[in-house]
């Protein structure tokens, strides 16, 4: 099957999953989702990502992580940048996601990495997607 935005998909991939309360998720493996899945797993989103397969047809499973009361860690998640509109931010006014309390992934020159992280090295990018 054809994705036009394969982010959004997982994005999407990830929050019906963690709604139903699945433990893991899979979809295609591409290299922007693995990144996506290593900051997510630093920032203490999801438990454990996973590359399984090799040659062409790779896969990439998400462990997702829920509190003592089996309730999602993440309670949202919002795409911002689309293929249709591209959300670029500046390193001075990188957005503040649910007062601080959640993140916003950006594209940049280093890869990808958090608000906070973007802050700190005074870059800016592509706003991806928020997460809380």
């Amino acid at each position: 099957m054809s994705v036009n935005d394969p982010v959004a998909d997982m994005l999407t991939r990830i929050r019906n999953a963690s709604r139903i309360g699945h433990e893991t998720v899979e979809m295609p493996h591409s290299r922007i989702k693995s990144d996506l899945a290593r900051v997510l797993k630093r920032e203490g989103y999801i438990a454990d990502y996973l590359t399984e397969g090799h040659g062409g047809k790779k896969n990439l499973r998400v462990y997702l992580r829920y509190q003592a009361d089996r309730q999602p860690v993440i309670r949202g998640l919002r795409r911002v940048s689309t293929s249709g509109l591209r959300r670029y931010a500046p390193a001075r006014d990188l957005p503040r996601v649910k007062g601080g309390m959640g993140v916003a992934l950006l594209s940049t020159s280093r890869g990808i990495m958090t608000d906070r992280e973007a802050r700190t090295s005074r870059v800016g990018g592509e706003v991806l997607c928020y997460v809380w």
